[in-house]
């Protein structure tokens, strides 16, 4: 008998516990459906993105000194850096700089180590292609500075997503 007034305790006590926990999850989802959507019409309108957005990477052809720092850093080993040894005044003089973005993974290892200051992160994110060939950059397409979001007068840009508004009923 005390083994079945037990075991219907432990089910009572199992039952509260999950309408508890049901009850708690339905509160969630209610506080969610009182949100607005985040959804953004991405051709016509874009988010400006942060202040530390690692995007496509300038280069500066003129500052290189080819140290071949970013490519030792980089986890990929991904900056081509072609250069040739000038005798007379005992430098290197670069050639040739590429950087495939359809192998890059955009940790910034290269543009963070760059003695020069000749690599930076830019806000460009659109590099997407039909060909994967066409995301091999060299020195020229590397050097060609973004357009940026918040100077593009064809798309409405938006500084924070939708806010709700709130008004508020004053009695007197």
């Amino acid at each position: 008998m005390f083994s079945m007034v037990t075991g219907f305790m432990n089910y009572g006590q199992q039952t509260v516990r999950a309408a508890r926990y049901i009850g708690q999850s339905f509160m969630i989802t209610l506080s969610h459906a009182n949100r607005l959507p985040v959804t953004i019409q991405y051709p016509y309108e874009k988010l400006i993105t942060a202040e530390r957005f690692r995007g496509r990477i300038h280069f500066e052809f003129d500052k290189c000194i080819a140290c071949e720092v970013c490519v030792r850093v980089c986890p990929i080993d991904l900056p081509v850096v072609d250069w040739k040894l000038e005798t007379d005044i005992r430098k290197k003089r670069l050639l040739n700089y590429s950087i495939d973005f359809g192998v890059c993974i955009f940790c910034g290892n290269c543009v963070e180590y760059c003695p020069t200051n000749c690599l930076s992160m830019t806000e460009e994110y659109e590099l997407s292609t039909y060909d994967r060939h066409e995301l091999n950059y060299n020195q020229i397409a590397l050097g060609r500075l973004p357009m940026s979001v918040i100077d593009d007068y064809t798309i409405r840009t938006i500084f924070n997503p939708p806010q709700k508004k709130v008004n508020l009923l004053i009695k007197e």
